[in-house]
């Protein structure tokens, strides 16, 4: 049978399939006989769930495991695809499902935070444009138009006011055309698969690269707790979990920790010693592994680096919002003074 490649399931049904899928396997169900009983639960009518339950079921029954038959389906991320044959490895399966369901789940809260912090700047560069082209089109002329109709050294003065007006909103404009062509081109590129050129754009942003940053190391702590609570030692683990971050600068300085591992240090001492985390972060793992904690350290520092990292969300959101306010209300307020000056001065030489 052909592997399903058109549709992936988003964070959000991944996050789904394995939380029912884990509450199965805890209950003592077997594979199969899990798969059939969410083809038969009537939650899922159609799509691509449904379509990749279908082709699991399929490779199940002819004595595939989980992890291969979700290979097969083409609907999990690699990542999923990885976590479940390491539990099925370990026979941790059902804990493995668990944590995939809070990852995924906690994946999904952040790219909508994402999302939503992209739509509003999208939605006022949209609302500027609007603005200043109706003060090109409608407004500025109407006040030229009026002005035209004055003679002597009034109007002389009035131009170069109302020449100051257009270039005020011309200049606008054409910025904020650049950064809405830039937005757009950018969503294109990620959308065709090319996120690799939109992230070496982004990193020249220094809160940008942080926020990027943030999420590779939401991916390592996350993989490196479910891998170690999958029985992997420790050595393999890291090794394992440094392809999950998808983010080069967090690889590199994981690369370093490796090499330090290979002298004989624990990835918590050499996590501290390369300043992978900050230092209450790197201290805080030193203290889980000499405590035989490490597992839930992690756990802690996978939600404490998504908290940061939707912390610099909102910081970024807050820079942006009333910068792009700004710039609305400068051009305008700047160009209807320029028109209104002459009108000013004309009612103060009539009064």
């Amino acid at each position: 049978m052909k592997t399903m490649r058109k549709r992936k399931l988003d964070s959000l049904g991944v996050s789904a399939f394995c939380e029912s899928m884990a509450m199965m396997v805890q209950s003592g169900i077997h594979t199969d006989e899990a798969i059939s009983l969410l083809q038969s639960s009537g939650e899922h009518t159609g799509g691509v769930l449904e379509e990749g339950l279908s082709v699991m079921k399929t490779h199940v029954d002819q004595g595939k495991g989980l992890a291969s038959a979700m290979k097969e389906s083409g609907i999990f991320p690699d990542y999923a695809l990885n976590m479940v044959e390491a539990g099925e490895h370990s026979g941790r399966l059902d804990d493995i499902l668990f944590r995939l369901s809070r990852y995924y789940a906690d994946q999904k809260t952040i790219t909508e935070k994402i999302r939503s912090a992209v739509t509003y700047p999208a939605v006022m560069l949209v609302l500027i444009i609007v603005v200043l082209t109706v003060m090109l089109v409608k407004v500025l002329p109407a006040f030229t138009g009026v002005y035209d109709s004055l003679t002597g050294s009034l109007t002389a003065s009035t131009y170069s006011y109302i020449r100051w007006a257009y270039a005020f909103c011309w200049i606008a404009l054409a910025m904020m055309i650049v950064l809405a062509a830039a937005l757009v081109t950018g969503l294109l590129l990620w959308n065709r698969g090319k996120q690799k050129t939109v992230e070496s754009v982004l990193r020249r942003f220094p809160l940008c690269a942080r926020i990027l940053d943030s999420l590779g190391m939401f991916r390592f702590t996350t993989a490196l707790g479910t891998f170690l609570a999958s029985g992997e030692m420790q050595d393999e683990a890291v090794l394992r979990s440094i392809p999950m971050t998808e983010c080069r600068p967090v690889e590199e300085k994981l690369e370093r920790c490796v090499k330090r591992m290979e002298e004989g240090h624990s990835i918590a001492q050499a996590a501290y010693d390369e300043n992978l985390f900050e230092p209450v972060y790197g201290r805080m793992l030193l203290a889980g592994e000499r405590s035989g904690n490490m597992e839930n350290v992690l756990a802690r520092l996978s939600t404490l680096i998504e908290e940061n990292c939707t912390s610099l969300v909102d910081r970024l959101v807050g820079i942006v919002d009333p910068l792009l306010s700004g710039v609305l209300m400068v051009s305008v307020g700047l160009s209807l003074l320029s028109v209104m000056l002459p009108l000013i001065g004309m009612m103060n030489s009539v009064g």
